[in-house]
């Protein structure tokens, strides 16, 4: 999987590892050409070598109102020749599947946050991949998980569609 390690300059999640990504422009005539727009502004990465698959189940951050819309994306080869922009990315990251399926490299903990004054406190499941050297955690690893989910249901023989 290609990742990037957020630029240390940025406000927000500086530093941290996600996938190309962004906001879409008013240009941008769908969610797929804004993925593939960004991951070509970000990393280099031409939008004619990426076959698009799909959408993934849409989410929002824990800390932010932001929507996510995971549009998952399959490359013929690891690409050799990607660059990271230095206004938004500090480097390119591989990940290979297998190491992400490993179970030892997850987990989940339970953030907990008061929502409103005088209200309960709320349980926030947040995951975690613990790489070699690294943490992927938040939205960026709910997507991967999410993701993995998905296809374990879709290629399951039992599963019966309503």
């Amino acid at each position: 999987m290609v990742f990037t390690r957020r630029a240390w300059h940025l406000r927000s999640h500086a530093g941290q590892i996600s996938f190309p990504g962004g906001r879409r422009d008013v240009e941008d005539k769908s969610l797929v050409e804004t993925a593939l727009r960004e991951s070509e502004e970000e990393i280099g990465l031409a939008r004619g070598r990426v076959t698009v698959i799909g959408e993934l189940d849409r989410l929002t951050t824990v800390t932010s109102p932001a929507n996510i819309v995971p549009i998952l994306g399959v490359l013929d080869a690891k690409p050799t020749d990607l660059r990271a922009s230095p206004d938004e990315v500090d480097e390119v990251l591989f990940v290979p599947v297998a190491e992400l399926l490993r179970p030892e490299i997850y987990r989940e903990e339970i953030w907990y946050r008061q929502m409103a004054p005088n209200a309960s406190f709320e349980g926030i499941p947040i995951t975690f991949f613990e790489l070699v050297g690294d943490t992927l955690w938040g939205a960026t690893a709910r997507i991967i998980r999410t993701m993995f989910e998905q296809l374990a249901q879709s290629s399951d023989p039992r599963r019966v569609d309503d």
